[in-house]
């Protein structure tokens, strides 16, 4: 099967990629409605789910998602259209729909490309229902198979804390179709990468982002740790301390914040080197016309 990889092009690509659950919305999205509607307690809800996956050797994230359907069963379908009913009530942050279109311009008047992904261990189908989906070039996240009566039978896709850093190099290459295996695993020179990982920052909130922080700080990358304005800072100072991210700011996507003016400095640092860097490639290809090999 052929699948659309993209290419590199003239214009260098900033991928900003974000944690969704506590990142753009200010607690978990199954909370936001869903579970209240199966009548359960949210805390309740995420015990005996938790505790389902460990006596039974089980992904969490796995768990949560047959609780989700169980606990409806008798109250409503779960179908695709509800559960984007659902993340249509998710409340996000402050500033968090005009963020988007704002940094996206920001980088068009620098010269740079800016795209942004979500990579999620929530639902994608309510990601989808959001006031912001449109906005990504792409939804990573769980999401569930329908039967032809459209409810679920299995899951699709299920997205955990170490898997999650297999999307950073989908987007590196190009190769964002999750079955594209042979794109994502394929050698491309460096020079032709399109989204090479320093041009890459990643948004989050815990420890369940620590293996994409991880990789884009030790690749040149920006990792950036985000908390509650109206919380602690005691997730952020550990994971700083741990060399985790490189900066942390509150969750607050209003222009002016200090995230929307980190963001806005990476974009400068990224035109910058990415100048510096055509000049870099322009004499490489020149070297190699003359019958030298690096």
């Amino acid at each position: 099967m052929q699948y659309e990889r993209l290419e590199k092009g003239k214009t260098p690509v900033l991928a900003v990629c974000y944690d969704f659950d506590r990142t753009l919305t200010p607690g978990d999205m199954q909370a936001q409605g869903f579970i209240q509607s199966v009548g359960a307690d949210v805390n309740e809800f995420w015990k005996q789910s938790n505790e389902f996956a460990i006596n039974n050797d089980m992904d969490m994230n796995l768990a949560y998602m047959l609780a989700m359907v169980k606990r409806a069963r008798g109250k409503f379908y779960v179908t695709r259209e509800a559960l984007k009913s659902y993340g249509a009530k998710i409340k996000l942050y402050e500033g968090a729909e005009g963020w988007f279109d704002r940094i996206t311009g920001y980088g068009r008047q620098r010269g740079i490309a800016v795209e942004h992904y979500v990579i999620s261990s929530g639902i994608k189908e309510m990601i989808e229902g959001t006031a912001v989906a449109g906005k990504f070039r792409k939804i990573y996240a769980s999401s569930f198979a329908y039967d032809e009566y459209g409810a679920p039978e299995w899951p699709a896709q299920t997205i955990n804390y170490t898997n999650k850093t297999q999307f950073l190099f989908r987007i590196e290459k190009g190769c964002l179709d999750i079955n594209d295996h042979e794109g994502v695993n394929r050698y491309i020179p460096p020079e032709k990468l399109r989204v090479p990982l320093r041009n890459m920052v990643y948004i989050g909130d815990s420890d369940t982002d620590i293996p994409c922080m991880k990789l884009v700080n030790s690749s040149g990358g920006h990792a950036i740790g985000v908390y509650d304005p109206e919380g602690s800072k005691d997730k952020v100072y550990r994971l700083m301390a741990n060399n985790r991210i490189r900066y942390y700011a509150p969750a607050d996507y209003r222009e002016g914040s200090r995230l929307d003016l980190l963001l806005k400095a990476i974009i400068d640092k990224t035109a910058a080197y990415e100048r510096l860097e055509s000049e870099h490639v322009r004499d490489l290809e020149q070297m190699r016309s003359a019958g030298y090999d690096d």
